[in-house]
């Protein structure tokens, strides 16, 4: 099976080692595409080329998944993938585009450095080829987690977005805390802010555009800043009971 992986960033990356295959790498950047091949086994080809490939998989960023898939839709002969981060936008240009070929939409839920994890997939029209890909990446520890599109998007708008801007809000407005007078939420804190603030800035913009998580956590602080004590202990309350639901 020859693969055709559109992106050679960490994600394009984690794809291909993740499946089986002769695997080739297209990127805007063509430099980055002959590292990412020499670090696979792979070969680089143009973006524009007009070779096809058993497996097309795109790993571009979410704004620009939707002309991707239309521009390399025609590159894949039996199946297309993307593992771009939303969900319906990709599936709904995978549909109109290669309309002929099996169609899986993946989300590897973690960073490339922090796998393997738990994989969100929208399998639109799977079969044996994609199962096989399917079949690697969990054979490589990871868990499939079978979801609708719809499922997928809702829930990232609060388990990224929300979940990043709070955290960015909180560096954001903290100040600095010498190290005796620190307590344990705040460690936990400001670990979290360290890890988001140490990846890059154009993808969690992406996320935010696509999901919009800030302006819920805005709001929530708005209620808790304007709040009276009796007020404050009624949303203590309900945030607590919000989190035994999810429990």
């Amino acid at each position: 099976m020859n693969v055709l992986v559109v992106g050679a960033g960490a994600m394009g990356r984690w794809f291909a080692e993740a499946v089986p295959g002769d695997i080739a790498f297209a990127d805007a950047e063509p430099g980055i595409a002959e590292e990412a091949a020499r670090t696979a086994d792979g070969r680089a080809v143009a973006l524009e080329s007009d070779e096809s490939f058993d497996v097309v998989c795109l790993a571009v960023p979410m704004p620009a998944i939707s002309e991707a898939v239309e521009e390399h839709a025609p590159k894949a002969d039996r199946a297309i993938l993307d593992v771009s981060g939303v969900m319906a936008e990709p599936v709904e240009a995978m549909a109109e585009h290669a309309p002929n070929v099996e169609r899986v939409s993946l989300h590897p839920l973690f960073g490339s450095d922090t796998a393997p994890g738990n994989v969100a997939v929208v399998a639109d029209e799977p079969g044996p080829v994609t199962d096989e890909l399917l079949a690697a990446i969990e054979a490589r520890g990871n868990t499939l987690v079978e979801t609708t599109a719809a499922e997928h998007d809702d829930a990232m708008t609060t388990v990224q977005a929300g979940t990043h801007a709070a955290v960015l809000a909180f560096a954001l407005a903290a100040n600095p805390v010498p190290e005796g007078l620190r307590t344990p939420v705040y460690e936990e804190l400001s670990g979290l802010a360290d890890h988001v603030t140490d990846g890059e800035p154009r993808v969690y913009a992406d996320i935010q555009a696509t999901f919009d998580g800030a302006t819920g956590v805005a709001e929530a602080a708005r209620r808790l800043a304007d709040a009276d004590p009796a007020d404050f202990e009624r949303l203590y309350r309900e945030a607590a009971d919000i989190d035994e639901v999810d429990e």
